[in-house]
């Protein structure tokens, strides 16, 4: 016997002993995956065809010289920047550190003149 409850819980059923997400898919025609296979490896060869004439268009060497080194001048002043902020936040700390001894000393000296309580001599 089951409660209501467990049957409103329970999920429709088809006619169908397994549920479509588990069911195994079908493979293309075999024509279909030929045509396929053609298609891609025709687009491959043509990609290497227009490869091939890229370096009577471009003076390939001159390309990949000049990308280096924008690269590595890139790199170089991406570095110089890094170090002048970290100069920047070392004078930035050194301030902090330079006020919070200031303010210690002066809460030091305020303390040693301050006239004392009795109990605490």
């Amino acid at each position: 016997m089951t409660s209501p409850r467990r049957r409103a819980l329970q999920l429709p059923t088809t006619g169908d002993a397994t549920r479509r997400v588990f069911r195994r898919k079908r493979r293309p025609a075999r024509w279909r995956q030929a045509g396929i296979a053609l298609l891609l490896g025709g687009a491959g060869v043509l990609l290497l065809l227009g490869l091939l004439q890229l370096p009577e268009r471009f003076d390939t060497f001159l390309v990949l010289s000049t990308a280096l080194a924008n690269l590595i001048g890139g790199v170089q002043q991406a570095l110089w920047g890094v170090l002048q902020l970290l100069a920047v936040v070392l004078v930035v700390l050194a301030v902090i550190l330079a006020l919070g001894l200031v303010v210690t000393g002066l809460i030091r000296l305020v303390r040693a003149f301050w006239p004392q309580s009795p109990r605490s001599r």
